[in-house]
Formats: C-alpha cells, sequence, structure tokens
C-alpha cells in the first residue's frame, strides 16, 4: 500500500466512526463537507428522510475568485443564508473524516459567522 492509499484509508475510517456517532434529523440536519485540490463544496442533510436541504459549492458562478480558504468562508456564509431561508438555524457539523484545519474550519467559521449554530 502506497501514502497516498494509506492516507486515504485513514480518512475513511475516520469518516466511517464519525457518521457512527453523527446523524441528522429534521429537527438539527447534519452539515457536510467536501473537499478536493481545486473544490469545497457543502450539503445540509435531512438523514431521516435521505434529502439535500441546501448547498453551496465553490464551483458555483460567483464563488470561483479567491484563495480557496477565503472561498471556504463564502461557502460557509452562503450555506448559512440559504439555510436561515428554510427556516434552520441548528446544524450538527460532519467534517467528513478531514482534519479541522484550513479549508473545513475556515467554512465552519463562515456559516457560523452567517447564524448557524453547531
Amino acid at each position: 500500500m502506497g501514502l497516498r492509499e494509506k492516507i486515504k484509508a485513514q480518512r475513511e475510517r475516520r469518516k466511517r466512526s464519525i457518521r457512527i456517532k453523527i446523524e441528522g434529523s429534521s429537527e438539527r440536519p447534519r452539515l457536510t463537507v467536501h473537499k478536493s485540490l481545486k473544490y469545497v463544496s457543502a450539503q445540509i442533510i435531512d438523514d431521516s428522510k435521505g434529502i439535500t436541504l441546501a448547498s453551496a459549492s465553490s464551483q458555483e458562478k460567483d464563488l470561483k475568485s479567491g484563495k480557496n480558504v477565503d472561498i471556504a468562508k463564502e461557502i460557509g456564509k452562503v450555506l448559512a443564508t440559504r439555510a436561515k431561508e428554510k427556516n434552520i438555524s441548528e446544524v450538527v457539523f460532519d467534517r467528513n473524516g478531514y482534519i479541522y484545519h484550513g479549508k473545513i474550519k475556515s467554512l465552519a467559521d463562515g456559516a457560523r459567522e452567517a447564524g448557524l449554530k453547531f
């Protein structure tokens, strides 16, 4: 197993252990984050119904310019405003196995600044 595969396997293990403990409901849906080398995206998911309530991504036209950390913060703010439009004020944060640092932390801070509680 190469280094890249080992790192990916470790993240998948962390992701599984986190998902066992975290579940979104209608009252507190789950805010999950996905990142790649180029893009960052986030969704608010109601796990009991299996539907996505709100989403935001750096692939959207108005969020493409700037540094990745700054874009992640804007995604958090946009996602929080979209959640407020649907009367969602509290969520459960699912970092999806990623370390709470950089883009993930910035997205969470942006969502908190815009009014989401978690």
